[in-house]
Formats: structure tokens, sequence, C-alpha cells
């Protein structure tokens, strides 16, 4: 694998570097909200990235292909689909994160990248190294051993990777952009989200205006949603695909960090014993990936 040689390379690789670690930190962020009914944060969260994508898609310019795709019944049916999953993602994560379920939301993002793997080996035939199956079958037994500790399924990190895998797979037949295509997504959930905070707030349980701090940080879930996909995007433009999936590592690793250092999450020797096998597993792929570009440049 080839590290970026120009200037724009660069500043790609280091704003890839700045979404993945601001998913990594995004636990402190949402520990804040540890009073808010998760539906409530969740619905906010659509509301506010649309408040921040909107104006974004204005100043890009790209509000023509964004209004037209509205008049596509297949584009609205993809990204109603890719809404649903988004959705279901959002919640389940805030959920993890303010029930003391971190490590496991962060094993349901390692486990993210190697069911890419696995489904583009169904569908597309995608063919992997030897290095990789090994890599594939390390992750598969890590995962099984969380079984064990949990003392059954552990169904958010499960939900996590098939929801956000399930969201991937669905974005990829749609001819949007990530900023026009997010900009659809929440507009469709925009109409579910008004209707139950306004029973929410009918019924006097509505946490936005209990407070300024509350207030505040329910305004900043767009800003926690929309700041990492915009250097998400710019990164992607720039860099290797390969690289790309490498840093992606970075996100459920700061995860890990939080919800073992900070939050202190139990750590039991099944659970370690579970995540050393799926650093294991990634330290595979990355070496597999490196030996495969070293190997067509000589």
């Amino acid at each position: 694998m080839q590290l970026p040689q120009n200037r724009e390379s660069s500043k790609g690789a280091l704003a890839a570097v700045a979404a993945f670690s601001l998913w990594g930190v995004l636990p402190l962020f949402w520990k804040w909200l540890g009073d808010v009914p998760v539906l409530q944060v969740t619905a906010h969260r659509v509301i506010w990235t649309l408040a921040i994508i909107v104006p974004l898609i204005i100043l890009r310019k790209s509000y023509p292909t964004a209004l037209k795709a509205f008049r596509s019944p297949k584009i609205i049916l993809i990204h109603t689909l890719a809404a649903t999953t988004l959705a279901a993602n959002w919640l389940i994560y805030v959920w993890a994160t303010l029930n003391g379920h971190i490590l496991e939301a962060a094993l349901g993002y390692y486990i993210n990248p190697f069911l890419y793997i696995v489904l583009g080996f169904i569908f597309w035939g995608e063919r992997h190294s030897r290095l990789q199956l090994y890599a594939i079958a390390l992750a598969i037994i890590g995962v099984a051993l969380q079984f064990f500790d949990v003392e059954g399924i552990p169904w958010a990190a499960l939900s996590l990777a098939v929801t956000f895998t399930a969201y991937g797979l669905i974005r990829k037949l749609s001819p949007l952009g990530s900023f026009s295509g997010l900009m659809m997504e929440t507009t469709l959930m925009l109409p579910i989200a008004v209707i139950y905070l306004m029973l929410q707030s009918h019924q006097g349980n509505a946490a936005f205006g209990t407070d300024k701090l509350t207030t505040v940080l329910l305004c900043c879930t767009g800003l926690a949603t929309a700041a990492p996909l915009l250097f998400f995007a710019r990164g992607a433009r720039t860099i290797s695909l390969s690289l790309l999936g490498i840093l992606q590592f970075i996100g459920p690793t700061g995860q890990f960090l939080i919800g073992w250092m900070v939050y202190n999450e139990p750590l039991p020797l099944m659970r370690l014993s579970s995540f050393a096998l799926i650093w294991l597993a990634v330290g595979l792929y990355i070496f597999s990936i490196l030996r495969n570009k070293d190997s067509k440049q000589t």
C-alpha cells in the first residue's frame, strides 16, 4: 500500500483520520445526554443533521441534483430503505452508549469491515488471499467468544454491524453523493421525528428546553453527526480504499478505550480474548493488503 505522496492526498489522509477519530470519541458526547430518552436523542439528531446538511448543499451548489432526486420513485425507495437502516443504527448506537455497552458497540464496528468482506465474496464473487481468509476466521471466532461473555447474544454489536453494513450496501445502489443522500434520508425521517417530538412535548416529556445545557447538546447532535461525515467525504475522494479501510479501525479502537478506561466497563478475560482475536484479525488483514500492494509494485 502506498502512503499519500502528494499534498492533496496527505490532506485527504488527515481528513480521514479526523473523521474516524471523531467517531471514536463520540461516546463522550452521547454520555452527556444520558438523561434524555434515546428516541428523543435520535429524533433531534435527524432534525439538526438536516439543518446542517441543507445549507452545505446550497453552498456546494448541488441542490438541483438533490431536488431532482425527489422526483425519482426508485431513488426515493432506495433512500427510504437506507434511512430505515441508518435510523436503526443511530438508535442502537446511542442506546448502547448510554446504557453501559460501549465495548459491545465497538465490537460491532470491528465486525463491520469483515462483514463487508464476507458479503462481497457471497454476492460479488470477490476473491481473498489465504491470509485474508485466516483473518476472517479469527474475527468470527472472536465474535463467537462474546456469546460466552454476555451469556447470550451480543445483539447490540451484531445489530450495529448488520444495520451499518446494510446501509452501505443500499447506498451503493444510489447515484447520489454522500451529502445529497444524507439530506434525502434525513428528510424522509423528518416527519416521524417531528411528530414524535410534538407528542412528547404535548405529554410534557420533552427534554428540549428543560435547561440550557440539554438544549444546546441536543442542537449539537447534528454537528456530531455531520462533522465526521464532512471529513470522511473529503478523505474518501483522495486516498485509496485500502488506506481508508485501515483507518476505519481507529473509530472502534477509540470507543473501546473510552468504554474500558473512562467508563470502566468490565473487561473480563473472555471479552479481552475476544478483542485480542479481532485485533489479530485486523492486523493480518492489514498485513495482507500491504503485502499484496508490494507484490503488485515489484
